[in-house]
Parts: C-alpha cells; sequence; structure tokens
C-alpha cells in the first residue's frame, strides 16, 4: 500500500455540524507511504474515529477512503484482516494488551503471524526501551508507560506500509518519549514505511512532513 486517502469524508456523529473546520473531514487528505504526518485535535474532534476508519473498524461515514485508489467500502473482512496483517499496524490509545499475558507473550502475539522478528530483536527492544526486567513479568503489574512501551514493540513486530499511532506517547517522560520515537522509527524507515501519529496536547518527537487540525 503506497497511499491513503480521505476524500470528502465526513462521520455521521458530525452530519449537522454546521461550523465544522478541519483539514480532513469535508476536505481532502492524502497520506503517503515514507513520509510521517501529526494529526492533531482537540478531544471529541474524531481523531479515534479517524483510526477506526483507517483499520476498518467503523464505516459510519459519507465520502470515500482510498488505499491506492481502492474504495475501501467495497472491502471485504478477509480483506481487512490483511491490511492489518501486512500493511497497517495500528497502536491503540487504549493500548489493548493481555493482562494476564506477560510483556515478551503479548509482544509475540502479533509477531508469531509473520515471524517477522526474532527473540533476540524483540529482546533489544525491551533493553532499549528501558523494560529488559519486564520481559517475563504479567502487564497487569507494570505501569501504563511501561505498557505503552510493550505496545509500542508489539505495533512494529509486523510488516506495515504505515504505521497508526494513537496518543502514543500520553504516559511518557521527555526522554522515553524520544527513545520510543527513535526505536519507532529505525523501524519505519527500515520498512520504507509511513506514519500518522495523533495528539491532544503531547505528541511523539519526530520530523513530520505535515501536520493536519483534525
Amino acid at each position: 500500500m503506497h497511499s491513503i486517502k480521505f476524500d470528502n469524508v465526513l462521520p455521521q456523529v458530525f452530519a449537522h455540524s454546521e461550523n465544522l473546520q478541519s483539514d480532513i473531514w469535508r476536505n481532502n487528505a492524502v497520506f503517503e507511504k515514507g513520509k510521517c504526518y501529526l494529526l492533531q485535535a482537540d478531544s471529541g474532534q474524531g481523531k479515534s474515529t479517524f483510526c477506526s476508519y483507517v483499520i476498518g473498524y467503523r464505516n459510519d461515514y459519507t465520502g470515500h477512503i482510498w488505499f491506492d485508489g481502492s474504495d475501501v467500502a467495497q472491502y471485504r473482512q478477509v480483506d481487512w484482516v490483511n491490511v492489518r496483517k501486512l500493511h497497517v499496524s495500528y497502536l491503540f490509545q487504549e493500548l489493548r494488551l493481555f493482562p494476564e499475558l506477560t510483556a515478551m507473550e503479548n509482544v509475540e502475539i502479533k509477531n508469531s503471524l509473520t515471524k517477522h522478528k526474532t527473540r533476540q530483536q524483540l529482546l533489544e527492544w525491551f533493553e532499549r526501551l528501558g523494560i529488559a526486567d519486564k520481559v517475563n513479568e504479567k502487564v497487569e503489574v507494570m505501569s501504563f508507560g511501561q505498557q505503552q512501551r510493550v505496545a509500542l514493540m508489539r505495533a512494529l513486530a509486523q510488516p506495515f506500509d504505515f504505521i497508526l499511532a494513537d496518543e502514543p506517547i500520553s504516559h511518557l517522560d521527555d526522554n522515553n518519549a524520544l527513545v520510543m520515537g527513535e526505536v519507532m522509527m529505525e523501524e519505519v524507515k527500515a520498512q520504507g514505511a509511513g506514519v500518522i501519529a495523533t495528539s491532544i496536547g503531547k505528541h511523539i518527537p519526530l520530523q513530520y512532513d505535515q501536520i493536519f487540525k483534525l
């Protein structure tokens, strides 16, 4: 996948909004593989809705969303499974980790589908992200900031053309946010992928090619 295009898309929840001002909704916006984008939004402006549209969790909108010229409104469930497995990796704001599993088990769940990374490569990520001592710790006893780093590794442990990072560093200090950004961008560049990051405040420190106001 080389491009994602939002063509006059409007969520149903905003259908009667007369003063909607957005670079995305009721507008044309294109996201290209290999580039880095930031979506800035106030709370309630559709940040999570945008993410849900990109990965096919919701389709309550008018307008069109195109993946390389294909209208995703025509996608079947099997097509969306393929998108999530090989083309778009999603770092959830609410993380969606399995609390009863260890940190490594949570990362390996995604990696086991494609064998994209070796266990040694995963361990190196744990070390760099400062949670090497949490490899065999159950997620339920880890802090939210530690869980965010586990969720990042899970998102990176697959092939992707785009990584969609929803509020990825909301509970991290500046140093850990910087390291997290470095680890993510190394994998992004290795895969020649694009980044779409969202934020309602603090955002991951990257060199953005374009910033959209949602």
